[in-house]
This record gives C-alpha cells, sequence and structure tokens, in this order.
C-alpha cells in the first residue's frame, strides 16, 4: 500500500489531511485515472483544492505509481470533464436555476458566481483560459460560459489549454519536490497573482490598441 512520509502532511500532523487521504485512496486504487477524477470532482465542488491534489499527484508519480506524463494528461482530461459538466449545466438550466443550485454548495457565496459572471461578460474567451488559473474562478467560469452558449469548441479549447498550464505547473512541481510536495501550497498564491497580473496587462494592451485603431481609423 502507497503511504506519505508522515512529514509531508501539510498540516505538520503524523496523518495526511481528509482530502489527502481521499485523493491518495483514488490513485492508489485506480492509478493516474484516479488523480483525474479528483481534479474533476475538485472543479464541479470549488472547495477541493486543486493546489493539494496536483502536487499529491506529482508525488505519487514520483514513487513509480504512474508516469509523470500520465499524471498530467488525466489530471487535464479531469479538469476539461469537470468544466464540461458545469457548461453543460449552465446551458441547460440558465442562469436562475444554475444560481439556486451554486447557492447551496459549501463555502460557495452567490456573490463569487456574480464576481465571475461579471469577468465574463468583460472578457469573454481570455476568462476561460485564464480562468482556470484562479481558484474558484477556475469552476465557476464555466457556467456562464454556459449560460451564454460559448462555441463548445472554443470552450474546450481554452479550458483544455489553460487547465494544462496550471496543472503542469503544480504536478511537476510535487514530482521534482518529492516527499516536500505540500510546500507547492505556501506559493500557489504567488503563481495566482502572476496569473492575475498577466490578465491585466492583456487587458490594458487590448484596449490600446483599439485606441490607437480608432485614432489612425480615416476622419478622425
Amino acid at each position: 500500500m502507497f503511504l506519505l512520509p508522515a512529514q509531508s502532511a501539510p498540516t505538520g500532523g503524523t496523518n495526511l489531511d481528509a482530502v489527502s487521504q481521499w485523493a491518495v485512496g483514488l490513485m492508489e486504487t485506480i492509478g493516474a485515472p484516479g488523480a483525474g477524477l479528483a481534479i474533476a470532482l475538485e472543479n464541479l465542488f470549488p472547495p477541493l483544492p486543486s493546489e493539494v491534489i496536483l502536487p499529491l499527484a506529482g508525488f505519487t508519480a514520483s514513487q513509480g505509481s504512474f508516469s509523470l506524463v500520465a499524471a498530467i494528461a488525466w489530471t487535464t482530461l479531469g479538469s476539461v470533464a469537470g468544466a464540461l459538466v458545469l457548461y453543460l449545466l449552465g446551458a441547460t438550466l440558465g442562469r436562475r436555476r444554475m444560481r439556486a443550485i451554486v447557492g447551496r454548495v459549501p463555502l460557495v457565496d452567490l456573490q463569487d458566481v456574480d464576481r465571475v459572471e461579471a469577468w465574463f461578460a468583460r472578457h469573454g474567451y481570455q476568462a476561460v483560459f485564464f480562468g482556470r488559473m484562479i481558484p474558484l474562478f477556475r469552476s465557476l467560469i464555466s457556467i456562464p460560459a454556459g449560460i451564454e452558449k460559448m462555441p463548445l469548441a472554443m470552450f474546450v479549447a481554452l479550458t483544455t489549454a489553460g487547465s494544462l498550464i496550471w496543472n503542469t505547473v503544480f504536478v511537476m512541481a510535487g514530482f521534482y519536490l518529492g516527499e516536500s510536495w505540500h510546500v507547492v501550497e505556501r506559493y500557489a498564491g504567488v503563481f495566482q497573482k502572476l496569473v492575475i497580473g498577466a490578465v491585466v496587462v492583456a487587458v490594458v494592451l487590448f484596449v490600446v490598441s483599439k485606441i490607437r485603431k480608432r485614432r489612425a481609423a480615416p476622419g478622425r
């Protein structure tokens, strides 16, 4: 049976916390697909932390339970699968009924849903891509994308690309850190800030380019 060393527990105790134990159980039972299933559920239930599950998948891969490529591939597939479920629910149920359902999810505030919807309304496709790298947003952004009937092929492509970047960073960190995989969680906020910074820069560049085009247009 695969066990993590006591010092790897993020809580500092002798046992893994409940989420880690649960994720380890899935990976022990069905291998790399277990990591994918854990991430799919993380998308559906935002309180589950991918910042713990992904590095743990990387550490498990470093122990030879499955390959690093398999860990990245299956977690990315899980991200896309979970996102698709929420997209289809949003497209099928509409805004009012989806808000009623999401409002019942523990630790998810409807104000968070409102913020994500507003972000999607402003940034559209960019929101789906970059949202995969921001906690809570990466789950909720699928809902307005479905409600607004964003082209499914584009949604899948952007979700895959954003999830692949996020998952690769954290899975590889867990793989190379080994028994210190849990350290990754401490630095997750730094990576998220870099992503948010990239979004701000992209928006500013977009606005500047639009202003320049208007000024350069004939008759202005």
